[in-house]
């Protein structure tokens, strides 16, 4: 299939963004190949990954020392559909960065006449009155283990992961075949 979208969810990062996104997986002009593991991969899989590495203490190296176990976090279908409108315009409009594209597939930003912000994404999929917020992406790892991996090795993503201020995650992965990372994996965590 040309074009693959199948959606998951689970989400993070902080309201101050820290940093640009996990590092995307070198592709060097090969055409990327899906690992089935990612079309099988379901919500409460990806909940319980998550979950795993908060239930551990850990030193995310971000200068904050080791941080304690966190509490689960819980599913929430708003922060799913956030994450897949980002992750969905991360893979069609071919880019990478937390703000979306203000092109068409930014439902978010198309509507404001700009480039969407991530808080401004989680808003408008019905994500109301928050305490806090985060979001996290990766792009071009081919499994759950491996996006999860590369957030736990980025200081700033690894704190969103670990942050006892996040209750609630979203999480999507997009798979775009022509595309310069091929998979695309948005999370957006919140508390209310």
């Amino acid at each position: 299939m040309k074009n693959l979208i199948f959606s998951l969810a689970v989400g993070m990062m902080l309201v101050n963004c820290g940093g640009g996104g996990a590092t995307p997986s070198e592709v060097n002009g090969v055409q990327q190949t899906v690992d089935a593991n990612v079309l099988s991969t379901s919500k409460q899989e990806m909940l319980d990954a998550i979950n795993a590495v908060r239930a551990t203490s850990r030193d995310c190296k971000d200068g904050k020392g080791v941080i304690a176990p966190a509490d689960p976090l819980t599913w929430n279908d708003n922060l799913y559909a956030s994450a897949l409108e980002h992750a969905t315009d991360l893979a069609k409009s071919n880019t990478f960065s937390h703000m979306g594209s203000g092109t068409v597939y930014d439902i978010t930003g198309y509507a404001l006449g700009r480039k969407s912000l991530f808080y401004e994404r989680i808003g408008a999929n019905g994500y109301g009155v928050y305490r806090s917020l985060g979001e996290n992406i990766a792009g071009g790892q081919k499994t759950l283990q491996e996006a999860v991996n590369a957030w736990v090795a980025s200081p700033d993503h690894c704190s969103n992961l670990m942050s006892h201020d996040f209750k609630e995650l979203g999480m999507s992965v997009v798979i775009e075949n022509n595309s310069k990372y091929g998979i695309y994996w948005a999370q957006n965590f919140g508390s209310k």
